[in-house]
């Protein structure tokens, strides 16, 4: 199990203190030192099974200079979603824990947190 974190985010925080409470065995990424190439992004949507959109942090400065709010959200525009998040990782929604059984969650609740360590191979 991996979880990708920015630690001044107390989703993340809260996530990790859950994890660590159920003695959960995972590693963490700080996806903003250690940012996801384009292939990774993808894998992780697929593991979601989201779009690039779903999980885009609209309210970022970043978002708003890019003029996200606007970009289609078509196949023919996913590419151009994914480029985007790997060029500014502060856009990925976070905590994103991939689970055990090859699933992911985007765990900004208890209950995700809780459903991530559900999920066994």
């Amino acid at each position: 199990m991996e979880i990708w974190i920015n630690p001044a985010c107390s989703k993340c925080r809260s996530a990790i203190s859950l994890l660590d409470a159920e003695g959960a065995e995972y590693t963490v990424r700080r996806y903003l030192d250690d940012v996801p190439s384009e292939d990774e992004i993808r894998e992780v949507l697929d593991r979601l099974g989201l779009e690039p959109w779903d999980i885009t942090r609209t309210q970022e400065p970043a978002a708003k200079e890019l003029g996200l709010k606007e970009w289609a959200r078509d196949d023919s525009s996913r590419d151009r979603w994914i480029t985007a998040l790997a060029a500014h990782p502060k856009l990925i929604q976070r905590p994103i824990i991939t689970a055990d059984d090859g699933s992911a969650l985007v765990a900004r609740s208890e209950d995700a947190v809780q459903e991530a360590l559900s999920r066994k191979k």
